[in-house]
């Protein structure tokens, strides 16, 4: 079984292996990864997270845990320019620092582990959590309690300008929706970081994990043209025009097309 199907099968098992998962996403872009052994180190964080977690109802220890992977310094990680690691799993895990949905992910296979009821929240630009019920969001790098007054607020620091809050920002979702933003974020990175080689495994991992999005089809294709594969950039531009229903997309869409095949004609 390879890579990409090892992942692939976390997600069809009952219950799902998110965390597992994950690591077989990291595994694509570190050959050395051995993803039982990081499942072995996590064990024994969730033994030293339990040990100190109060007595309490177990719907009411996901904000405890939270704390507890704080004290024990798993931060934000706020370094300039981002690099990939904030975002793949097991470094995340060694490091103590990565992206929101990174430390998200730890947390949710901490609290499953200990039957602390937990779930992922896909708000726009930073992954949330959220126990089943409660009429709050938890902030998975901090522990800190947000209401709506304070998701209305992360929402205008994030896209620096009024967006409604909408009952969608704050349902729980699925592993496959965190691991498809999971794959986004590397796809980002790595372009970020001039790898386009390891760019093009995460497009290609977010149209096989959840339904494809027009910005996800241009997103591949402007890595394939990166990559000076013109063949790649004119499906992935097809697909997005299937998809597209804004005219002036349409028409930009269409001239990108034109070009492509133009350039290709010179070859």
């Amino acid at each position: 079984m390879d890579l990409r199907e090892a992942c692939l099968a976390c997600l069809r098992r009952g219950p799902t292996a998110m965390f597992e998962a994950a690591l077989w996403i990291a595994a694509e872009h570190d050959p050395l990864l051995r993803p039982r052994q990081v499942l072995a180190e996590l064990e024994h964080l969730r033994h030293r997270v339990a040990v100190n977690l109060p007595s309490l109802p177990p719907r009411e220890l996901a904000q405890p845990l939270l704390r507890q992977l704080c004290a024990l310094d798993f931060q934000e990680d706020e370094d300039i320019p981002l690099s990939p690691h904030a975002a793949l799993i097991h470094q995340v895990l060694r490091r103590r620092r990565g992206q929101p949905l990174s430390l998200a992910l730890l947390a949710l296979e901490i609290a499953r582990r200990l039957d602390i009821p937990l779930h992922g929240v896909n708000f726009p630009g930073r992954v949330l959590l959220r126990v089943p019920g409660a009429d709050h969001l938890l902030d998975p790098c901090t522990g800190r309690r947000l209401y709506a007054g304070d998701c209305r607020e992360l929402l205008r620091r994030q896209f620096g300008k009024v967006i409604s809050l909408h009952a969608d920002h704050l349902r729980p979702c699925d592993a496959h929706t965190l691991l498809q933003r999971l794959s986004r974020n590397l796809r980002e990175l790595h372009l970020l970081n001039n790898a386009p080689l390891a760019a093009l495994k995460d497009a290609e991992r977010v149209l096989l994990l959840g339904p494809p999005s027009l910005a996800d089809h241009l997103a591949r294709a402007d890595i394939y043209q990166l990559l000076d594969c013109p063949e790649g950039a004119r499906y992935d531009l097809q697909r997005a025009l299937l998809l597209c229903d804004d005219p002036g997309e349409h028409l930009r869409l269409n001239m990108r097309l034109r070009q492509i095949k133009s350039v290709s004609a010179v070859h």
